[in-house]
């Protein structure tokens, strides 16, 4: 007589640990609790999700109130995951070499490291990130570009996943990347699951590119700033590069070298930025055709605006309208 086969035991939980820091962003971290947390009855519990920092105890939030970590940095031994949900800091302060050394460490040993938002700069501190693409909210791409020069950022990527590191956009994106993350260890009925019960959707279509406002280019000096305002004055019309260089009465080569200087770009950039914000304000505050808009900010024709602003932002005027037009 056979005796009955021992059903074999559930695989242990996922184990997911934040590694916070004060002031610690709450919304990043609600992303990650909400993505690995428990859901009840509702979704099977398939992780264990814990926080820890550097020291222990009280730790402020960007809301106000202070979280009580218990944990200190000795928790990321035992993590599958290890997410950093923010960082944040004034612009150019370093790491603390603990805390680079406790997340390279969980690297090394087999851990998967996420940073959402800013706490992509702690896996840049801890080496985790060179060479490689990353993202990071868009008002911050440039800072961690600079600092960390062999970092390929990815302006607008909503998450980027290299299996062992990941990093995501700002606010939202960290959700969008938790949720891919659960898919991956899952699979994605189970991801989908999740995201029912979060009321979203599970992967989130376009970029972080059109929620970004337009880079902040150098202050305008004296020699350029006559001729920003003539152009500004004239997005309706076009205008070359040897037009402008008419109007200040410098060569085209000299008009071009000085932008590159005073501003970063070139002529054409520029006057181009300046048309892509002007489609963006009236799909946000009008009603009008897209070939209307077209013909207002100097791109001649719907077709032309629709491939310059996909170009740009990567979604469609028709979607970009949809998300962000304003009623009444």
């Amino acid at each position: 007589m056979s005796r009955p086969s021992t059903p074999p035991r559930p695989a242990a939980p996922h184990r997911v640990v934040a590694l916070l820091s004060a002031p610690q962003p709450v919304l990043t971290l609600a992303c990650a609790a909400e993505a690995f947390g428990d859901h009840g009855t509702d979704v099977p519990r398939r992780y264990d999700f814990a926080v820890c920092a550097e020291h222990p105890g009280p730790v402020r939030t960007r809301a106000g109130y202070d979280l009580l970590v218990t944990a200190g940095l000795e928790a990321l031994e035992e993590a599958d995951t290890v997410l950093v949900p923010g960082w944040d800091r004034p612009p150019g302060t370093p790491v603390p070499p603990a805390v680079a050394d406790a997340v390279r460490r969980a690297h090394r040993r087999g851990a998967r490291v996420a940073g959402i938002c800013s706490g992509a700069f702690v896996l840049a501190a801890a080496g985790l990130l060179d060479g490689r693409r990353a993202a990071t909210h868009w008002g911050l791409t440039c800072e961690l570009a600079d600092r960390f020069p062999r970092v390929r950022v990815d302006k607008a990527v909503l998450y980027v996943d290299h299996g062992d590191v990941a990093t995501s956009a700002g606010g939202a994106a960290g959700l969008d990347l938790c949720l891919h993350l659960v898919g991956a260890d899952q699979g994605a009925a189970y991801a989908r699951r999740v995201a029912r019960h979060l009321v979203m959707p599970p992967h989130r279509e376009g970029c972080q590119l059109q929620y970004a406002e337009l880079p902040a280019h150098a202050p305008r000096t004296d020699s350029l700033a006559p001729l920003l305002d003539w152009l500004a004055a004239r997005l309706d019309q076009p205008v070359t590069v040897a037009e402008m260089a008419l109007h200040t009465r410098l060569s085209p080569r000299t008009l071009s070298r000085r932008f590159t200087e005073q501003l970063g770009i070139s002529p054409g950039r520029w006057l181009l930025d300046r048309r892509i914000d002007a489609t963006r304000a009236l799909l946000e505050e009008t009603d009008l055709p897209v070939e209307t808009i077209a013909h207002r900010v100097g791109l001649s024709s719907a077709a032309n605006l629709r491939r310059r602003f996909h170009a740009a932002l990567r979604t469609t005027p028709a979607a970009y309208r949809r998300a962000f037009r304003a009623r009444p």
